[in-house]
Parts: structure tokens; sequence; C-alpha cells
């Protein structure tokens, strides 16, 4: 009787572990190509923006505060509590149908990790063990050194999906969260969400599972010459670009247009940035705009060579009038006046009799 229920209490923990462990995300990647992409982190432990940025091999601390639409001037330094989700922007890359990280970031073995360890507590179960094996190329989990330099595998995409240029987005599921809501809250059909995801049911969305999620990116005039092309920009999300002289940002409510102006910040590959000045105007560049009434030009960013910032003029102009609706409106403008002046007289008739 003791074993029954001894082996029954171990069947149940089992069942409860599974079921309440993350499921790794296997992202279809058929692209042969490398890309930009984002997924959640939930912070382990109470930390900083600058270890987050280590942890994840990020460049600069720009990249991260750009994805998560924070202020330029947020201190390195500013404080991040424990189970606080945030995103972190990574490369990557298709490799056997499956898109992972592109050899970054990398984790350096510490004295007293192992494999569980670095894939739970580390790195919140964004991947599976097996996946930090493979890509590793570790028979065994128990040989692992302090100093060794581990590939993490994060989960990502590169493909088109229903033939346009995307963002892939590894959003964290949470409890009480489904595809429907999902769905509308990116703007993406519930179809496309579950053949994305190999989902044959919205029941079968789990949470703590990563979610692959198609952002659609503002519209942008940079050339595919340009050493920045596709510069794909999600919504809510800044970006710096020719060699940081430019920052764009993607907001939907300007008609999902990129809207790019000059950075202010160093940098990277001048030691002064390029004239960024649009073409037949005198004072104009990136980011400006010229209007009168509904008629504006404006003076757009088109991507950087490794000598030159190139910039197009666009322009706007006030919609085709429609000379027979607007005669319509006009007679029936008049009409309504008329019956106005008819009924008042029939008014004006009647009272005496009241």
């Amino acid at each position: 009787m003791r074993l029954t229920t001894t082996l029954a209490s171990l069947l149940c923990l089992v069942w409860l572990i599974t079921i309440s462990s993350p499921a790794a995300a296997s992202f279809s990647c058929r692209s042969a190509t490398t890309c930009d992409a984002i997924i959640d982190y939930t912070l382990p432990n109470a930390t900083t923006f600058n270890a987050v940025k280590k942890l994840f091999n990020l460049k600069n601390l720009r990249s991260l505060l750009g994805v998560n639409n924070l202020p330029i001037n947020t201190p390195p330094d500013q404080k991040l509590p424990a189970n606080q989700t945030i995103k972190i922007p990574f490369p990557c890359l298709c490799r056997n149908n499956t898109g992972i990280a592109n050899k970054r970031p990398v984790y350096t073995v510490v004295a007293g990790d192992f494999l569980s360890h670095i894939v739970s507590d580390i790195f919140a179960g964004l991947f599976t063990l097996q996946e930090l094996q493979t890509v590793n190329n570790i028979p065994n989990p128990n040989l692992i050194q302090p100093g060794d330099k581990l590939w993490i595998p994060l989960p990502c995409s590169c493909d088109d999906v229903d033939d346009e240029k995307v963002v892939h987005y590894g959003r964290l599921v949470s409890a009480g969260n489904t595809i429907e809501a999902i769905a509308q809250q990116y703007n993406v059909s519930q179809d496309t969400l579950l053949k994305l995801n190999g989902l044959a049911s919205p029941k079968q969305l789990l949470a703590g599972s990563v979610l692959d999620i198609p952002l659609k990116a503002c519209q942008s005039t940079v050339s595919n010459t340009s050493l920045d092309y596709p510069l794909l920009v999600p919504n809510d999300t800044y970006v710096f670009t020719a060699a940081n002289c430019v920052t764009c940002k993607c907001d939907a409510a300007n008609n999902w247009i990129l809207q790019c102006q000059p950075s202010q910040i160093k940098s990277s590959l001048w030691k002064t940035c390029p004239s960024m000045q649009c073409q037949g105007l005198d004072n104009f560049y990136i980011g400006n705009v010229t209007s009168s009434d509904c008629n504006s030009t404006s003076c757009a960013y088109s991507g950087y060579s490794n000598q030159t910032i190139f910039t197009t003029s666009t322009q706007s102009t006030c919609p085709a009038s429609d000379n027979g609706a607007s005669g319509m409106r006009s007679g029936t403008w008049r009409w309504n006046i008329i019956l106005v002046a008819i009924a008042m007289c029939f008014v004006v008739e009647i009272t005496p009799w009241l």
C-alpha cells in the first residue's frame, strides 16, 4: 500500500513538473540568410540594464533600450526587479530549417555551473538542455569546465510571412493568454499564428511557452543597395543606423511610415557624420517637413554606404476632389436649408391657432 502511494506521488510530481515547465520553442526558418530577431526574457533575479546587456552580449545599451522603447538617457545601472519581462534583440541564423541565435550570445561557464542550471535559472528556459548540448557538441553534460564558452541557442526565424518581410518576436505566453487575444494585439490572423507555431488548435497554447509572432515593420525608402537593408523596425521601437548617425522610429499612428532623423550620437564609422541634406532645398535635412495646407515635402532616410548617407524627397498632396460627389453634397446641403425654411413657415402659420 505504501509502495503504491509513493509511486502515485512520484508520478504526480513528475506530471506537475512537466506541465509547469516552460515549453521551449523551435522556430521554423528556411531562409538562407541572417536577420535581427527579438525574444522575451523574464529576469530570474533583480538586476540592471547593464548586466542584461552583458549577459546577452549586446554591443551597446541603445539596442536594448530601443527594442523596449525606453528613453535613450536611461541609466545603465537602473535597477530591474526580478520576474520583470523585457525584450532582447539578437542576431538570428537559419540552420537545418530551424532558427537559432547567430553565435551570440555566448555564455562563459563559471565554477559551480551545470547545464540545466544555465538553461533554467540563467536563461529562463528559453531553450532546452538538448538544444544547448547539440549546438555546442557536448556529449556529456557533466564535463563542462569553468571558462568554457557556450553558444546560447535562442529560438528565432528570418522567414517572410504572407509574402511580407517581418521581425520575428519570441513572445512568452502568460497564464490566461489566448491565440485570439494575441492575434488581435499584434494584428496577425489566428490561422497565421497557428501555422507558424505548428499548433493544430488554439487549445494547444501553453503558458510559459515562447510563441513566434511576426511583427509588421514600418515602411521605408531604404534602398536594397544600402548596408542596412532591409531596415525592419516594428511598432513602438527605435533603432540607430548609418553608423549611429541616424535614429529611426516606428509608430503605427504615423501610417506605418518610418520616421528618421539625425541622432546626435558619435558615429562608429566616421569622425563626423556625412551630410544628410535632401537635394533641391537649402537647409532641408532628414526628418524635416515643409508643408502648405495639405501639400507637404519631407526629407526621408534612404540608406548609407561607406562614404555617404542617402536621402529622398517625398511629396504628399491633397486628395483629388470628386466634383460629382462634392456637387451632390452641396446640393444636399441646399435642399436641407430649403426644407428647414418651409418647416419654419408652417410653424409660424400654425402658432396663432394654438
